[in-house]
């Protein structure tokens, strides 16, 4: 007993010096990836400050409470935590062994979305839980995402040689961009496919499927574009925003208009102009533009920066999965990591003009229930999922079991 209490006292978890020694070590002593970790909570706490900030002249017009926004976010952080806190004591196993499960449920809430769900500026994409409002769409990413990894674990073999074995993911993909579109919501079809498309390309497919998968999903999105009336005109407000300012470009030049004022520090923190109901969405899907009028090109540089380390953090763990032979692991972390990046990078595109507008928030930043918990349980299952391929490293050096 005496030497039981004296290994507790030694390891990092009772001895707060050794604890802050190993708090930034890239070996097996911490039981989680504690930069992760660190970076996700400085994300999060940005994200509220800018909510904050961001919200309050729509908050007090709409509600006369200026914290609205920011009492509803931070309700929804404690919901998404609460998640986060049950995913991480999940196996990963389990999310393997569920994955058809997890499928399944994912196309029913599309389909309950379209049956039942209600619709918010001309799309339906959220049920109603009570109080709550569910956007079906994130939760079925995250279980597409599990499935698609178990399948490549399952099949993988089929997958490099077999073109059949390429092909049935896809099919699946299919299902869930016509519902997605359906409501619509082209946007997560894109981020899915991109997904999917990368996580295929890691798996080991071959370069011609490659490429002729990219090809074919750029023309069919070329297609959807073309056709739809309301996507047309968004394409063409991205090439030339300023030809319609107060028309069709008119949330894209306020959001350029943001960028402009910010310089290279900002205006300082509470002092936008556009978050005055100039700049639609300034606390949901443009908050990047409120941050750079706020804190300028120096903020921007430092939340950019926080987020390419969290991707390639959780890139990194998926490698590290792959390295141990944990192959579900690795897959799902890098479909995780895949899913975040893009995202980000679209989310940001559209507010910068880079691409056109869509309706995708920036990850663990805007404000929005459903990604906002669903992201968070991603980031729980990244830690879960570093966690026991630490476990099996520390196993496997003490001789002891590795399954």
């Amino acid at each position: 007993m005496k030497q039981l209490a004296l290994t507790l006292f030694k390891s990092s978890w009772f001895n707060p010096i050794q604890g802050i020694t190993n708090w930034w070590s890239a070996d097996d002593t911490a039981p989680y990836d504690k930069l992760f970790l660190t970076l996700l909570m400085l994300i999060v706490a940005l994200g509220v400050v800018m909510i904050t900030s961001a919200s309050v002249p729509v908050a007090t017009r709409l509600y006369d409470n200026e914290l609205h926004f920011t009492i509803r976010h931070l309700l929804y952080l404690g919901i998404g935590f609460g998640v986060a806190l049950l995913v991480i004591n999940i196996p990963v196993q389990w999310w393997h062994n569920s994955n058809m499960l997890l499928l399944f449920a994912a196309l029913a809430l599309l389909i309950a979305v379209l049956l039942v769900g209600h619709n918010v500026n001309g799309s339906t994409r959220w049920l109603s839980i009570g109080p709550i409002g569910l956007q079906a769409a994130e939760p079925a990413k995250l279980f597409f995402f599990i499935y698609l990894a178990s399948y490549l674990v399952r099949r993988h073999e089929e997958v490099r040689e077999n073109i059949k074995g390429f092909i049935k993911p896809l099919l699946v993909l299919f299902a869930f961009a016509v519902l997605l579109l359906m409501q619509p919501d082209l946007g997560t079809v894109i981020v899915m496919f991109a997904t999917a498309v990368a996580l295929l390309f890691l798996a080991g497919a071959k370069l011609w499927q490659f490429f002729c998968l990219i090809f074919t999903g750029l023309l069919a999105i070329g297609v959807l574009i073309v056709y739809s009336e309301y996507r047309w005109k968004r394409v063409t407000a991205f090439l030339d925003p300023w030809a319609d300012p107060f028309g069709s470009g008119y949330q894209l030049t306020q959001s350029l208009m943001a960028f402009g004022r910010g310089g290279w520090f900002g205006q300082g923190l509470g002092n936008s102009i556009q978050k005055l109901e100039y700049l639609p969405e300034a606390h949901t899907d443009f908050i990047l533009a409120v941050i750079a009028e706020e804190t300028g090109f120096i903020g921007v540089t430092i939340l950019l920066g926080l987020l390419f380390m969290l991707v390639y953090r959780a890139l990194w763990i998926g490698q590290r999965a792959l390295e141990k032979q944990m192959s579900f692991h690795g897959f799902l972390a890098y479909a995780l990591a895949i899913w975040i990046g893009f995202q980000s990078a679209v989310n940001i595109g559209v507010a910068t003009g880079a691409l056109p507008t869509k309706g995708l928030t920036l990850p663990f930043v805007s404000s929005g229930g459903s990604s906002l918990v669903i992201m968070l349980a991603a980031a729980a299952l990244l830690l879960r999922i570093d966690f026991e391929v630490r476990l099996k490293g520390k196993h496997a050096i003490s001789g002891g079991r590795n399954d």
